[in-house]
């Protein structure tokens, strides 16, 4: 990534207070995601999250935080998946106390999905929520993120991208060294320049 890219990049997040809002959503997910292997992940049947799950599971390896591994919960995983992709839509039935739900969700959740997410709530699991702004979902969950479709400087893969590299700093004080390396790493990597 050149300096041009960087100065680019920081002008478009830093006024519009994305940076600030994806660290304070990923701050509070890991300080509520304290069991191993209690970070739930969800989507929908159509969009199942494998990108968040897959960047949340790098952040929780680099930092060497058990209570941050996500598992991947599926509406339908296939006869013969791998265990970490065949963890079905029950493994929501016996949330408890303790564990966390991130729901991840571009679309508007579906009535099963708000059912489900409405029986993890009352089993005392903590919820969070990343969308695109809908209010049936934001309403169940104890801190949502709504990214929405117009008007923002940030795609909904971003957005992904900035909380689960929040998730992983303990404090926030990485923005300037550990997010924007690993944003610049980040674009580097999308739009095939070589590392400088």
């Amino acid at each position: 990534m050149n300096a041009d890219q960087v100065a680019a990049l920081r002008a478009l997040l830093e006024p519009s207070g994305w940076v600030q809002r994806t660290s304070c959503f990923g701050r509070s997910l890991r300080q509520t995601a304290r069991t191993p292997h209690g970070l739930l992940v969800v989507g929908t049947a159509q969009d199942e999250p494998w990108h968040m799950t897959a960047h949340l599971a790098d952040e929780a390896r680099l930092a060497g935080l058990a209570e941050l591994e996500p598992t991947l919960v599926r509406w339908a995983p296939p006869p013969g998946a791998p265990p970490h992709l065949s963890i079905g839509i029950d493994r929501l039935l016996a949330a408890s106390r303790g564990e966390t739900l991130l729901v991840v969700s571009a679309g508007p959740a579906p009535a099963a999905l708000l059912e489900r997410v409405q029986d993890v709530r009352r089993a005392g699991a903590s919820v969070f929520a990343l969308d695109r702004g809908d209010p049936d979902l934001d309403a169940l969950a104890h801190e949502a993120l709504a990214v929405p479709v117009h008007g923002v400087p940030i795609s909904f893969d971003a957005a992904q991208h900035l909380v689960s590299t929040a998730v992983s700093d303990p404090d926030g004080r990485k923005p300037d060294g550990g997010l924007r390396s690993r944003l610049a790493r980040l674009l580097d990597a999308v739009s095939g320049s070589e590392p400088g």
